[in-house]
């Protein structure tokens, strides 16, 4: 069963989080004789501003407009933005330290040594090209030795095989004391469901690329008729698209959290043997399925409307029954695909080539394929990232930004305290749950106190495709080495050299990795409302997880259970509902009637309230940090407009429009333009700071702004 990464799976990522705030002196105010800003002289980088744009009409174009004008996305990115640009500094140290590493020739079964390795095997080109698809032909070759189901079942549950089905290991959210095997939908080659059933002009265009992928790929399989086998496979796939449950639908933790026994996952199965793809898993008694038909009870209890229905597949059962019936001929060609496909990176440059035509131009409209360098920096973090992230760390991380991070992070702890305290629609009794979640918040700031050593990870410097293979068994079985263990709170799911964030439910924690915590993010020497705006306000996202529409089911240790009375929880949807009615209006492609791409509202709705919750915690602790004082204005900015420019600047982004269609599917986070215009417009701070009034485009009447946290 090919397992899912967790990061992908249950974390509230932030990018597809004691002392008192009325004494506390903001770090940014702590400085050196002579500080350096990053951005500009206090924090923000004012050349990237617009000419003559209004705030209130476009406060994205206001702070961001001569950038969005003049910069060419680079032609191995399909898109472009804050993030992206520390990423590839983050990048180009951590080639430094692997090849500093590998320089320095250490023995190959030492941690150093298998970095190098990593590296170097998937540097050499030419001993990819020499080996062919040699590699490969040991594992097409048990494919093709399928006989019958119980082999395919077994082969599912292979590493490095495609399948129907996925599945990981993650504290159980209604017993979080103890780890969990879930089991999910899975099997697709093209990025969701849609795609295989919603038959518009583009989706129609991207499906005969696909087959025309997958006749190619399968041509290097060795399929004497791959047009033939192609055809089969997309049918296949489709079926399984017809099984799958909508995306927005799939957020919601009420309906996809199914306990099942062993007993009855098997049963579950009919005439497929389940049995064994779990021998993998040992004894373990017990599964979550995510994709079940919900009972009326849950139809009713989640107020699911017939469109909603419509949008459900029947799930893991319907999965089973196409891996029972389907052809077992087309199981192979499907698998084969699949497995090339997946490796094509460590494979000869014909086969990385035809990857790269369909994933990267055709389905992100990338002009070119990223350097070797950089895509072996990836292929070397994949594997052993944590091993990277301990030399970054040392290198490139310093000790006040922890320092500094923590005092941020009580700050915002005590601005959602004081802002929790002050709302209207939610009454006392669901306050104290609240408040208690809260208080039980774990923040991880910069890196783990223990990282993964990989001491039985085992790779060559002359194996790209072996070195791949095996970094994917490593990390499965260490994944199920956690079932029937105590929980590990130290663990981590990103390295520290990743610049994102993420919040994890089931445990109650934000974690922000080292590389989030630089310019424009956070500067230990720039202005305070540009640090509130930037990083308090991503620290104010993370913990908004906690309280959105789906984290807000968990309670302080993380147990998904409602601790909502009836009343709050129906006020609390009230204003939900109503920031997925401003996010379904805002279309970013619009090529008249027939092509016109929206926003999914209900898909983004979880990142749509970290960023309106967030930047509210953010903007209250800057003021109570302020002590009462009156912020001074620089290079004529108030604190506050300052404050609203922070936080435009870091969702600074540009898209190609490939990509963005994916993005408008996939992508459970709004596009960068209404991360920052779709937000400002719900704080009244915002319309004061810029004198925004009813004459300007983005303007909302004060009954139609959504303050939830």
């Amino acid at each position: 069963m090919k397992h899912l990464l967790l990061a992908a799976s249950s974390l509230a990522l932030l990018t597809a989080a004691g002392c008192q705030m009325t004494t506390t002196v903001p770090v940014a105010e702590v400085q050196t004789p002579e500080p350096t800003v990053t951005y500009g002289s206090f924090g923000i980088d004012l050349t990237s501003m617009g000419a003559d744009v209004d705030a209130g009409d476009d406060f994205n174009r206001y702070v961001n407009g001569h950038w969005l004008d003049t910069f060419e996305i680079p032609s191995d990115k399909s898109s472009y933005g804050i993030f992206t640009g520390l990423a590839d500094t983050a990048e180009v140290q951590v080639r430094q330290i692997i090849e500093d590493t590998a320089a320095e020739a250490p023995a190959a079964d030492t941690l150093e040594g298998k970095i190098a390795a990593i590296y170097n095997a998937f540097m050499d080109t030419d001993a990819i090209e020499a080996k062919g698809l040699a590699p490969v032909y040991p594992y097409i070759d048990r494919i093709m030795a399928i006989e019958d189901r119980e082999d395919l079942a077994e082969v599912f549950a292979a590493v490095g095989y495609s399948s129907p089905f996925g599945g990981w290991v993650d504290v159980d959210s209604k017993q979080p004391d103890q780890y969990i095997f879930y089991i999910t939908q899975s099997g697709l080659g093209l990025p969701d469901r849609s795609y295989y059933l919603e038959d518009t002009a583009k989706n129609v265009e991207i499906q005969a690329a696909y087959k025309a992928y997958l006749t190619t790929i399968l041509g290097f399989a060795g399929y004497e008729k791959p047009e033939q086998a192609a055809e089969a496979v997309y049918a296949l796939e489709k079926q399984i698209a017809e099984a799958h449950w909508d995306r927005a639908l799939g957020r919601n933790r009420d309906l996809t959290y199914n306990k099942v026994s062993r007993e009855e996952l098997i049963e579950m199965g009919g005439d497929f043997p389940v049995g064994p793809m779990l021998a993998a898993l040992g004894d373990q008694e017990y599964f979550v399925v995510r994709q079940l038909a919900p009972t009326p009870e849950e139809i009713a209890e989640n107020d699911l409307t017939e469109e909603q229905l419509a949008k459900l597949g029947p799930g893991l059962p319907a999965l089973f029954k196409i891996a029972e019936t389907a052809d077992l001929n087309t199981w192979k060609a499907y698998l084969a695909a699949h497995l090339i496909s997946d490796e094509a990176a460590v494979l000869p440059k014909e086969v990385d080539d035809a990857q790269f035509d369909f994933y990267g131009k055709t389905l992100r409209g990338q002009p070119e394929q990223r350097e070797r360098w950089k895509r072996a920096v990836s292929a070397t973090e994949g594997a052993v990232g944590e091993a990277v992230g301990k030399i970054y760390v040392e290198q490139h991380f310093k000790p006040e930004a922890k320092a500094a991070m923590e005092d941020l992070v009580a700050n915002l702890r005590k601005a959602m305290s004081a802002n929790l305290n002050e709302l209207s629609w939610m009454g006392d009794a669901t306050k104290v749950e609240a408040q208690d979640k809260l208080d039980s918040f774990t923040p991880k700031i910069g890196y783990p106190n223990n990282f993964e050593t990989y001491d039985t990870l085992t790779v060559t410097a002359d194996n790209a495709f072996g070195n791949s293979m095996a970094a994917g068994e490593w990390e499965y079985k260490d994944m199920i080495s956690k079932l029937g263990e105590p929980i590990d709170r130290d663990e981590w799911f990103m390295t520290p050299q990743t610049v994102n964030a993420y919040y994890s439910p089931n445990r109650n924690e934000i974690v922000f990795p080292a590389a989030i915590l630089q310019p424009p993010f956070f500067d230990l020497y720039a202005d305070p409302a540009v640090n509130y705006g930037a990083i308090g306000a991503v620290i104010g996202h993370e913990m908004g997880h906690g309280f959105d529409d789906q984290g807000a089911k968990s309670d302080g240790a993380g147990m998904l259970r409602n601790w909502w009375t009836p009343e709050d929880k129906a006020a609390f949807e009230e204003l939900t509902n109503a920031l997925v009615e401003q996010y379904n209006g805002f279309c970013p492609i619009e090529n008249g009637e027939e092509d016109t791409v929206c926003v999914n509202g209900r898909l983004t709705l979880g990142e749509n309230i970290g960023d309106v919750g967030g930047l509210s915690m953010a903007y209250t602790a800057y003021k109570i940090s302020l002590d009462g004082k009156e912020a001074p204005v620089i290079d004529g900015y108030t604190g506050d407009q300052r404050f609203f420019m922070a936080w435009a600047q870091v969702w600074q982004g540009l898209y190609r429009e490939e990509a963005l269609r994916t993005r408008l599917a996939t992508d459970p986070h709004s596009p960068a333009a209404y991360r920052i215009n779709g937000v400002v417009r719900n704080m009244d701070a915002w319309y004061e700071a810029f004198g925004v009034t009813e004459d300007d485009a983005l303007y909302l009447p004060p009954e139609k702004r959504v303050s939830i946290w």
